[in-house]
């Protein structure tokens, strides 16, 4: 009797070193139940010390596998063509002075920068000019004017990057985070297409 297998590649996926990956891991499945926790189980791939951080499993060889343990199955793939597998290495500790230094550096930097912008775009003689349409009074250091400012670009701050620390202020995406989250698909898509290129001159070369 055959039997309909429908699978959805995951787009990435975490491991770790010398890890087995399941056929669960890496792939949404449907199937008949008598043969659905075999596939769970199925081994698509054993990660060794050759592997670099990444892998893509692509779904034609697991369709092969598939076939090879059921012959009778149709097999119908769904979304994804290839699962981005990231080992996962364990993650060396930052030493104390070390965070301390890089938190100075970032600190300072950021703080420069601001300062340069404003010194650039004479953010102090705006203030100081409308301080005084304001009080009808002239002052050099307008702090009146300055202080709430300060506070208010701090806040703005953190209204845009959505965080205060560890968390999250509303469960929308900051602009910084979709710029991230970009990034990382067209970083996804490079690797994808340079893996099928190595695999076609494999192929080539055979």
């Amino acid at each position: 009797m055959e039997k309909t297998i429908y699978i959805r590649m995951r787009h990435r996926v975490h491991v770790r070193p010398e890890e087995k990956i399941l056929l669960k891991d890496v792939a949404q499945i449907i199937a008949p139940e008598a043969v659905l926790s075999k596939l769970k189980l199925m081994t698509i791939y054993q990660v060794t010390e050759r592997d670099q951080n990444i892998i893509v499993i692509d779904v034609m060889k697991v369709i092969q596998k598939i076939t090879t343990m059921f012959e009778d199955a149709d097999v119908q793939s769904i979304g994804p063509a290839q699962t981005i597998v990231e080992v996962v290495f364990k993650k060396k500790k930052v030493s104390l002075p070390i965070f301390i230094l890089i938190w100075f550096l970032m600190f300072f930097g950021s703080a420069m920068t601001i300062m340069n912008f404003h010194d650039d775009v004479s953010m102090r003689s705006v203030q100081e000019k409308i301080y005084t349409i304001i009080t009808e009074k002239k002052a050099d250091k307008p702090l009146l004017f300055q202080i709430p400012y300060s506070i208010g670009l701090g806040l703005g701050m953190i209204l845009f990057f959505n965080h205060v620390f560890k968390h999250r202020l509303n469960e929308e995406p900051s602009p910084l985070e979709v710029e991230i989250f970009n990034y990382q698909l067209d970083l996804d898509n490079y690797v994808v297409i340079h893996e099928n290129k190595e695999s076609m001159k494999h192929i080539n070369d055979d």
